[in-house]
């Protein structure tokens, strides 16, 4: 049975052969401590728990739900957006349900990209950018984050005829992996960019509010003539602990959220009322919630920073996401770095070329583990020969 063209042009997927590393020492008896997984470790609040079970007994829920979303939970988004950045929305016609972040961002460019037509994706970055392209048989062009620019890409750099064909954007800010932020004045600049090539810009605004230290993470709609071009992509997978729920949203502009809306109703059937239900608590939550979700990884970052650094590796401490972007040794690659600590200290780190070519020269650490687990990998990390 021969795959199509467009998944043979997929790049080969690197983090399947972490998994059979990782299969292979836990074989051999190793306690492995796993900082791969970008998955939130702490349970969702109980009050959002305790809203799903009420809201399954419903038997309205059990229907099909509807495209674009409740609207009392697009109401829900529009007031947690005028609460948390000061953006007004409009909920009828600015605001779309997703089944995840991921799932939006991924029909996106099958909603506005055609044969040969060009993205632009940021390198390093969350895969799908690329692999969404890829299979609307578009032609992902890749702009590099370099450490040197604060993982900022350099419009300047891209190439006036490839601006020209390009339909979509993508930006990720709090960025994974990098753990960069973006503040207005490069914002400003994206949309500057996009609004004179005719271009989508896509920000995927996942990790907006893991943030530290008094740092406040802006949403790119924030900044003047954003609705123009914008749209962004949110999740309570990160904010609320509820990755394997599968609910986000969209927010911006409301042409671009129409056309990825025609996407879904001819691929999807909405995200189950019960869970929106849930999301509903979720948004109108009081803001301690986040601000202690916030505060346990914190108190993760400042102890694996501070290990690291200890042990002479080059590293910044974030202000936000769950992510800590630590630059390898001289001498090793991404993918030599992990296996020496995978086989020298039984620690899985994701090895940055994962992310990208230029995400080389760098590993990833994910704040998923609790503090006792952190310290016991530090003191690990003391006793591998670098």
């Amino acid at each position: 049975m021969q795959l199509s063209e467009r998944l043979k042009k997929l790049p080969k997927y690197l983090f399947a052969e972490i998994d059979e590393m990782k299969k292979k020492k836990m074989m051999e008896g190793v306690d492995v401590i796993d900082f791969g997984v970008g998955d939130p470790d702490m349970p969702t609040p109980k009050h959002i728990v305790d809203a799903m079970k009420k809201a399954v007994e419903k038997p309205e829920n059990h229907r099909y739900p509807t495209y674009e979303g409740l609207l009392e939970f697009r109401e829900a988004v529009a007031e947690f957006y005028m609460r948390r950045k000061g953006v007004k929305l409009d909920p009828e016609r600015e605001v779309i349900a997703l089944i995840g972040s991921k799932e939006g961002i991924a029909h996106l460019p099958l909603a506005f990209v055609n044969d040969g037509d060009y993205t632009i994706v940021p390198d390093p970055a969350y895969p799908v950018y690329f692999a969404s392209t890829i299979l609307a048989d578009g032609i992902p062009y890749r702009v590099p984050l370099k450490k040197e620019n604060d993982f900022l890409p350099n419009f300047e750099e891209i190439p006036s005829e490839i601006a020209k064909k390009a339909r979509i954007m993508f930006l990720n800010y709090p960025n994974n992996p990098t753990s960069a932020v973006a503040e207005k004045e490069f914002i400003k600049e994206a949309i500057d960019f996009c609004m004179d090539n005719g271009i989508i810009l896509a920000h995927d605004f996942a990790y907006g509010e893991i943030t530290f230290d008094g740092y406040r993470a802006k949403s790119f709609l924030e900044v003047e003539n954003a609705f123009e071009v914008c749209v962004e992509f949110n999740s309570l997978s990160k904010t609320f602990n509820m990755t394997g729920w599968r609910i986000g949203f969209a927010v911006g502009n409301s042409e671009i959220l129409k056309g990825l809306l025609k996407v879904k109703t001819n691929v999807d059937s909405g995200v189950f009322q019960a869970v929106q239900e849930a999301g509903i608590t979720a948004l109108r939550s009081e803001d301690k919630v986040i601000e202690d979700i916030c505060s346990v990884y914190r108190e993760r970052r400042d102890l694996l920073v501070e290990g690291l650094k200890e042990i002479g590796l080059e590293v910044e401490k974030p202000k936000a996401t769950f992510y800590v972007w630590c630059q390898v040794p001289d001498g090793y690659t991404s993918v030599e770095f992990t296996k020496k600590l995978l086989n020298d200290a039984g620690i899985l780190v994701t090895p940055g070329v994962g992310f990208g070519e230029h995400g080389e020269g760098f590993v990833r650490f994910a704040l998923t583990r609790d503090v006792e687990t952190i310290a016991k990998a530090v003191d690990r990390l003391k006793n591998v020969n670098l």
